[in-house]
């Protein structure tokens, strides 16, 4: 049998190309994991943006007999099925979710074998965070919902990351932007995307802050009908910001001229946090920028803590409890913010790529994705 990868050029992301390789033989201790289906959205051209910088490339490296470190699988979040095991306490037939190629097929070699999962032991990992290396089993996993998997993988690592940085910033208390009585502003830019509107649905619930989605003209009504902005400006109206509002700027553009324009204009601008790359083509860096230096947020680290502070129960109790009530908002029978668009199969994998990767189309898509027709 053969294993089909989409790769990218991690130089030239619109660059792409499905390959067909052999099946290898299984090792002791390994498995063979089908990958059904996975969800596709800003958040994973983020990953491709700074797959250097922030090492998701090395998740999943492309074997090259000429050494032509050209192409890179972009990793995906979704659920698998084990079609072959030789690994004791992995039964083929298990459903997991987790991290994985762009790719039908991955070999994993699981460790720290629980009742509730594992993690990938293979050797190019081992350096990588683990959050990223964890593979829960869909049968004990107390947020698997079989008949809405699609919304599951959309929005679960996105709102974890949103979740973290709504605790990153009130466990800072808003950097001092909410010091006497005065509401600090969370300016969110790329307002329409996913982790930025469950950002919002957090910060929301906080009375001290006050909620301001930037987006592209296109969006403002979308973003509006969500209900968890204060206001939605478009980028053109930045200007309309008072230069002396206490803010802490939220970035999930990347976009270099934007972040430029914000540090440049809000005196008061007491934080810079850096989240994604969606304007993958206006990427640059925070260099000779007025005001505060931007600092790359890396969820992970904020998870951490919490473990520290919280313990894992308290930790996933919470998470839970703050996932759920989410879910409700999306799925509000009247106005869901979420509807799922499948795509099967090479072809429609690469145009669905094509489709995120330009910010193109209506941001109340959801894809998701399959390598098998």
């Amino acid at each position: 049998m053969t294993t089909a990868q989409f790769q990218v050029r991690k130089d030239s992301l619109d660059t792409t190309r499905t390959v067909l390789l052999p099946d290898v033989p299984l090792s002791d201790g390994q498995v063979r994991v089908r990958i059904e289906h996975f969800a596709y959205t800003s958040n994973n051209i983020t990953y491709a943006a700074f797959g250097d910088a922030m090492n998701y490339w090395q998740f999943f490296p492309v074997a090259s007999a000429d050494g032509d470190a050209t192409w890179g699988l972009i990793p995906v979040w979704g659920f698998g099925v084990v079609r072959e095991s030789r690994c004791a306490g992995v039964a083929e037939g298990e459903r997991l979710y987790g991290y994985w190629p762009m790719a039908s097929e991955v070999v994993l070699q699981p460790v720290r074998v629980s009742p509730e999962g594992f993690f990938d032991g293979a050797p190019h990992r081992a350096a990588l965070h683990p959050v990223y290396n964890q593979y829960l089993r869909c049968a004990v996993d107390p947020l698997h919902d079989a008949a809405h998997e699609p919304q599951l993988a959309l929005l679960r690592p996105l709102f974890l990351t949103a979740w973290l940085i709504d605790d990153f910033l009130a466990d800072n208390t808003f950097f001092g932007t909410c010091e006497s009585g005065q509401r600090g502003v969370m300016l969110l830019s790329s307002a329409s995307s996913k982790t930025a509107y469950a950002t919002a649905a957090q910060l929301a619930q906080r009375p001290e802050v006050e909620v301001v989605g930037l987006t592209s003209a296109a969006n403002v009504a979308f973003c509006e009908s969500l209900g968890v902005y204060s206001r939605v400006l478009t980028y053109e109206q930045l200007d309309t910001l008072a230069t002396d509002t206490p803010c802490v700027y939220v970035d999930f553009a990347g976009n270099g001229d934007l972040r430029k324009a914000i540090h440049g204009r809000l005196g008061k601008l007491a934080y810079s946090c850096s989240i994604g790359g969606t304007h993958v083509d206006r990427l640059a860096g925070g260099r000779d920028l007025p005001g505060p230096r931007p600092v790359l947020f890396f969820a992970p680290a904020q998870a951490k803590k919490r473990h520290g502070d919280w313990g894992a129960a308290g930790f996933n109790e919470r998470m839970a409890r703050a996932w759920h009530a989410f879910m409700g908002q999306v799925n509000q029978p009247a106005a869901p913010w979420l509807v799922v668009q499948t795509h099967r199969g090479p072809e429609a994998v690469q145009a669905a790529h094509a489709l995120v990767l330009g910010g193109r189309g209506d941001p109340r898509l959801g894809h998701m994705l399959s390598l098998t027709a």
